[in-house]
């Protein structure tokens, strides 16, 4: 169906919530199948607006699968912490994940958090769709920040410098984590060093993004360790301008699908400080591998692609 048509019939009502990402659309039904119409038009909004919320979808992991598959083929729920038993596509993200406390004061920094899903691995999912279930009556928000509008935003002489710099992603424990023997045993196992282009080329629009996710990114390929310091320092205070963000409130029943090609996004941490339990399960989708304004490919260093859930389920 043309984008005319699209807009001349639609079925599905668009709220952008600010200037440059994000958006509430209303006016479907994950639960069942979607029409042709309805994936053509949730695909638009996502390419737009980078990420698109949906509310009172109240989704089995069966009904979260079977909608993630619409756009893609589901990876494995994650691939170093596996998977939800019985669904290899479904990662559970609680409040009292392992891998995410710290053992006394990490330090932080206005980027520390903020991160673009998997970019360690030499094909990084190409979008992620997080549904909450259990979420407290206030606090634990997620951000997200428009990578592409970060790259638009930046002087013409430093994207121009940008475009031919490459960095060095890897998937390591967080400083000070603490965790059981399986993860500790999972990460000395799985993982992950690829070296992507630090400006990609969005494969569906085409345009320039700023691929510089603070938590995976780790040098800047090709100059001293202090100026790729200093360089990734100004680029991650850049990507993470507030007027670049969106922030989303979530009840139970909320779904959030964007595309992980073009964004960064920052789970909450003051959910720390309340009693409250929060659950939400996150579904990703196979990505292709990023490509730089030069034409190159990224490249694996260590460890292997993301792969379909069904395929790493069988290994």
């Amino acid at each position: 169906m043309s984008a005319a048509a699209l807009q001349e019939t639609p079925s599905i009502q668009v709220k952008p919530l600010s200037a440059h990402i994000g958006a509430e659309l209303h006016g479907v039904d994950l639960t069942r199948k979607l029409d042709p119409s309805e994936v053509a038009q949730i695909r638009a909004a996502l390419l737009r607006w980078r990420v698109v919320f949906f509310r009172e979808q109240f989704l089995t992991h069966e009904q979260h699968v079977a909608f993630s598959a619409q756009f893609g083929e589901p990876t494995l729920g994650h691939p170093v912490f596996g998977h939800v038993d019985g669904h290899p596509e479904v990662y559970s993200i609680s409040k009292y994940r392992k891998a995410t406390r710290f053992e006394g004061q990490a330090l932080l920094r206005p980027w520390t958090g903020w991160h673009t899903d998997v970019t360690a691995a030499l094909n990084p999912p190409w979008a992620s769709i997080l549904r909450g279930v259990t979420i407290p009556p206030y606090g634990g928000d997620t951000q997200w920040t428009n990578l592409a509008l970060a790259y638009e935003k930046l002087s013409a002489p430093l994207r121009a410098f940008v475009d031919g710099l490459r960095g060095v992603h890897r998937f390591t424990p967080p400083a000070g984590a603490s965790g059981t023997e399986a993860f500790v045993k999972a990460v000395e196992q799985r993982v992950l060093v690829t070296e992507h282009p630090l400006v990609r080329v969005h494969p569906e629009t085409g345009e320039r993004v700023l691929y510089v996710s603070p938590s995976f990114l780790k040098s800047i390929v090709g100059v001293t360790p202090r100026e790729s310091e200093a360089l990734l320092e100004l680029l991650w205070e850049h990507a993470t301008r507030p007027e670049f963000t969106v922030r989303f409130k979530w009840e139970a029943g909320s779904v959030a699908f964007w595309d992980n090609r073009a964004t960064a996004h920052l789970a909450p941490t003051d959910i720390f400080d309340l009693d409250f339990d929060r659950q939400l399960y996150r579904t990703t989708l196979v990505g292709d591998v990023p490509v730089g304004p030069d034409g190159r490919q990224s490249v694996a260093i260590e460890g292997s692609p993301v792969s379909a859930a069904a395929a790493v389920a069988l290994n």
